[in-house]
């Protein structure tokens, strides 16, 4: 006599059967069965121990490769399975004390020993810090390269090392000749050099985050000054962009003394008045800031800060420059790049702070925490 289907649906054999299963499916998708060399990472916390150190060139640029000593004829080690779980990779308020690794990356045509400097003295921790650099063809790329390495190689030998180090060069010659601060700022450079800016750090960045990464500090080489609690103190705020207020240093000869005075522009709250000029141009074109023959009237960060404000004081903004800019990770995940092409008529790290709030990310500014800029 066939047993009714409502009554096969509550067998208890039936049921204990289906639990087993349950449980094995758990099991299989929750470990690692590789019968092969494998490194599992279950998440940030336990990131760049060194017995996760990379076994081998091409394992991910986020973890640490270390030469090993092969006798001849000995073949290296294949590239190690390495396992992920990427809902485990955080971004908090509290870096430190959840053992977040930050990639610092930098588009380096000029080495300035005073950053260097800077970077070694930073508090983070340097075991989670992998840095990374761009550097262009030519006489004087060839030049930042040579100074680079040298101080690589001493850092790495003392108690300070980071924990991994990429260096790459540009194939294309850089679009300006000169990298002086005149030239480099000439309106009439601004968009072929940015374009060319803007490649370089796309190809940067997407050769070195790693599915590990939970901050990218981007920090040009001519930053020469920032608190050494920089990427803490930017994490806190608990932003998925937020860039610092950059300022320089310089002889006020009127005043016979030294003084501050504000550098990067590129910073803002946009303005009706710069998205009607917006409006008129053709689809090749870019707002530029900071330029007296393109008044925008945007409201620019530089112009925040006041004696004695709080550093902790925040405001929303429309555009970033990138001189020094803290990034979570999952925004460029997303797709957040630096479009070398006019996007919304911007390009760069304006552009990318457009590109990011389409993506749903929005851009936080620090008035009133301070960066400072190499003055020539």
């Amino acid at each position: 006599m066939a047993v009714a289907r409502s009554i096969r649906r509550t067998n208890p054999i039936t049921l204990v059967l289906a639990g087993l299963l349950t449980i094995g499916f758990l099991i299989f998708i929750f470990s690692s069965t590789d019968a092969g060399p494998a490194l599992h990472v279950p998440g940030a916390r336990q990131l760049l121990k060194s017995k996760d150190a990379a076994s081998n060139a091409l394992s991910p640029p986020s973890l640490p490769f270390f030469k090993s000593n092969l006798k001849a004829g000995e073949k290296a080690p294949p590239p190690p399975v390495v396992h992920y779980h990427m809902n485990n990779v955080t971004n908090t308020p509290d870096p430190i004390g959840n053992r977040e690794s930050v990639l610092i990356l930098t588009p380096l045509a000029r080495f300035y020993e005073e950053y260097w400097t800077n970077l070694v003295a930073l508090s983070y921790p340097h075991d989670l810090i992998s840095l990374g650099f761009i550097i262009p063809k030519g006489r004087e790329g060839n030049a930042a390269t040579a100074q680079l390495q040298e101080q690589i190689a001493r850092t790495q030998a003392s108690s300070k090392r980071f924990a991994s180090i990429t260096i790459l060069r540009q194939e294309d010659e850089p679009p300006l000749t000169s990298q002086s601060e005149h030239d480099r700022h000439a309106m009439s450079a601004q968009k072929e050099r940015r374009a060319a800016m803007s490649r370089a750090r796309n190809a940067l960045l997407f050769t070195t985050l790693g599915p590990t990464t939970s901050w990218v500090l981007w920090l040009d080489s001519d930053i020469v000054e920032t608190p050494h609690t920089l990427i803490q103190d930017l994490a806190a705020f608990d932003k998925p962009i937020i860039v610092p207020n950059c300022f320089q240093r310089f002889y006020d000869k009127e005043k016979g003394a030294m003084d501050v005075r504000p550098y990067d522009f590129n910073s803002w709250i946009d303005s009706n008045t710069a998205q009607n000029l917006a409006s008129k141009m053709g689809p090749d074109e870019i707002l530029l800031e900071g330029y007296a023959e393109m008044a925008t009237y945007r409201s620019l960060m530089a112009y925040m800060s006041h004696p004695g404000g709080n550093p902790k004081d925040i405001v929303n903004l429309d555009g970033v420059g990138g001189t020094a800019l803290l990034v979570k990770g999952d925004v460029h995940r997303d797709g957040a790049m630096f479009p070398p092409f006019p996007f919304y008529h911007l390009i760069e790290t304006e552009g990318f702070a457009k590109m990011a709030k389409r993506l749903g990310w929005s851009s936080w500014g620090v008035p009133n925490y301070f960066v400072y800029h190499y003055n020539e």
